[in-house]
């Protein structure tokens, strides 16, 4: 069985990248992640994400080179996380109650979901 790609974006601005807290499901909520979400069929991730940007944050990205490799969410999805640029709109509160704009220094300062928790500390290095 293949697995659901999901995918997510480490959106960066002025050496810092947003995080966003969940509302949910319930396990969930209250951590933070990279915004994104599942890869539709005849999608590629690029598209998949800036669909997802659109939905989530009402914002427009460039999405650019991937950060890190797969991460494997237990046995059905896997998730590829992409550096990206706003290039039009500001983050809206929509599938989340809160965003932060978070400098390397500040990443820990924030419960994130376990599954972004090793892109995280790659993305440490490049802020």
């Amino acid at each position: 069985m293949a697995r659901v790609g999901v995918v997510g974006a480490a959106l960066v601005r002025d050496g810092r990248v947003l995080a966003s807290r969940r509302t949910e499901p319930p396990r969930l909520a209250g951590l933070w992640e990279f915004p994104g979400g599942k890869v539709e069929d005849g999608e590629s991730d690029h598209e998949a994400l800036r669909r997802e940007l659109r939905e989530e944050l009402r914002v427009e990205a460039h999405v650019g080179d991937r950060l890190g490799g797969d991460v494997h969410i237990g046995r059905t999805a896997v998730l590829r996380v992409y550096l990206a640029a706003l290039t039009a709109g500001e983050p809206a509160l929509v599938d989340h109650d809160e965003h932060r704009w978070l400098a390397a220094h500040e990443l820990g300062s924030v419960d994130w979901i376990p599954v972004d928790l090793p892109l995280v500390e790659l993305l440490r290095d490049l802020l």
